[in-house]
C-alpha cells in the first residue's frame, strides 16, 4: 500500500480492510429502502471500488437480496458485533462497496451524488449540492 493508503473495519475489530485512495471511483450517498433497512438509516453512504483494491483481514457474513432492478446485492457484515462493512452486486462482481461509516477517518470523503432520491425522507434529506438520481443510475453502454 502506498501514503494514499486508507483503512477501516467494523466496531468490534473482528474484520479490517485497507485500500489505497488513488483506487476510488466514486462515492455517493444511497437513499434506497434495502439500504435504510441494512443501516438502520436514511441512507448508506458508500465508496466504490474495485474488487481487487481491497484488502480484507477476517471473513464477513454476507445477506443477499434482490434489489429493484433485478440484480442480487450481497451485504457483508460482521458475525461479532453486526457492523456493515463492504456490499456488492452478485452481477457485478468486480466492484465492491464499502460502508463509509467503517473508515478510520472519513474526513477526506467527497461525496459524488445522490442515488435514489426519490426514498429521501424529511429527516434525512437528500444533499442539495450535489448531483441526484431518483432511482439508480444506469451504467453508461459503450457501443
Amino acid at each position: 500500500m502506498s501514503d494514499e493508503c486508507e483503512s477501516g473495519g467494523c466496531l468490534c475489530g473482528t474484520i479490517k480492510y485497507e485500500f489505497d485512495k488513488s483506487n476510488l471511483i466514486s462515492s455517493h450517498h444511497c437513499h434506497c429502502l434495502d439500504c435504510q433497512k441494512s443501516t438502520g438509516s436514511g441512507k448508506a453512504t458508500i465508496l466504490m471500488l474495485p474488487t481487487q483494491a481491497i484488502v480484507m483481514k477476517g471473513e464477513l457474513k454476507f445477506h443477499t437480496t434482490p434489489t429493484a432492478s433485478g440484480r442480487n446485492m450481497s451485504r457483508g457484515f460482521c458475525g461479532e458485533c453486526g457492523s456493515p462493512v463492504l456490499s456488492f452486486i452478485n452481477e457485478m462482481p468486480e466492484v465492491k462497496f464499502v460502508k463509509a461509516g467503517s473508515l478510520d477517518d472519513s474526513s477526506w470523503l467527497k461525496i459524488d451524488s445522490n442515488f435514489y432520491s426519490s426514498s429521501a425522507h424529511p429527516w434525512s434529506p437528500i444533499d442539495e449540492d450535489i448531483l441526484s438520481f431518483t432511482h439508480n443510475p444506469e451504467p453508461v453502454q459503450e457501443n
